[in-house]
């Protein structure tokens, strides 16, 4: 492996820099992007459990929103109608959307370099070929003596690896920027169903404390 790097000259070494960096990012989206940490299944029925009388006191909110990336998202729900009893509902809505807008631009941190490493890695490969074949070519040159038909495939051969390590890395990045991609859509669409069942929720919550203050 060594005598490949060093045979296909300087222009592998940016390749093999993608190559950690998409490596790394790839572990570090699959330990961010676990359920339990984003959308725990349980968490919506345990929220609603816990304020089915009245709205959370401000800790135990906090704590809420420490929890899970959903977990934050209705945590602002909570905090809008602590701070405006007389939320209503659109601006309820806004308070969950501002929040939730938030959440998944955390989640799709990194996806894009990711689909980036994907797109430039055989570029960079077909870069590295074709500066192995200027070279290759020049040193056929016949004002440099080299008429030998065998080094020239050599050198050919030589000047491929770029491509092929190119390619090897492209496609498990382009791979794994589809799955993320994915998986973040599917957090989106249960964020989403989450705030429809605790929007109803939260605004009889509202209400009551509306009727409270009355």
């Amino acid at each position: 492996m060594i005598s490949i790097i060093q045979a296909a000259g300087w222009p592998i070494w940016p390749l093999i820099l993608c190559s950690v960096v998409a490596l790394a990012l790839i572990f570090e989206r699959f330990y961010s992007l676990r359920a339990r940490q984003v959308l725990p299944p349980t968490l919506v029925d345990e929220v609603i459990a816990v304020s089915r009388r009245s709205i959370p006191p401000a800790d135990v909110v906090d704590k809420l929103s420490t929890s899970s990336v959903l977990g934050g998202i209705l945590a602002a729900g909570f905090r809008a109608v602590l701070a405006d009893p007389r939320l209503n509902e659109q601006n309820l809505r806004q308070a969950f959307e501002n929040a939730g807008r938030e959440a998944v631009h955390r989640l799709d941190r990194y996806v894009n370099a990711l689909g980036t490493i994907a797109t430039s890695a055989p570029l960079l490969g077909l870069l590295g070929t074709v500066v192995g074949m200027i070279e290759i070519f020049a040193s056929q040159a016949p004002a440099s003596g080299g008429q030998n038909p065998q080094q020239l495939a050599h050198g050919i051969s030589i000047a491929l690896y770029n491509t092929a390590f190119g390619l090897i890395i492209a496609i498990p990045a382009l791979m794994f920027h589809r799955y993320f991609r994915a998986r973040v859509e599917n957090f989106r669409l249960g964020m989403e169903l989450a705030v429809e069942r605790m929007v109803p929720h939260m605004m009889r919550l509202g209400y009551g404390s509306r009727g409270s203050a009355s």
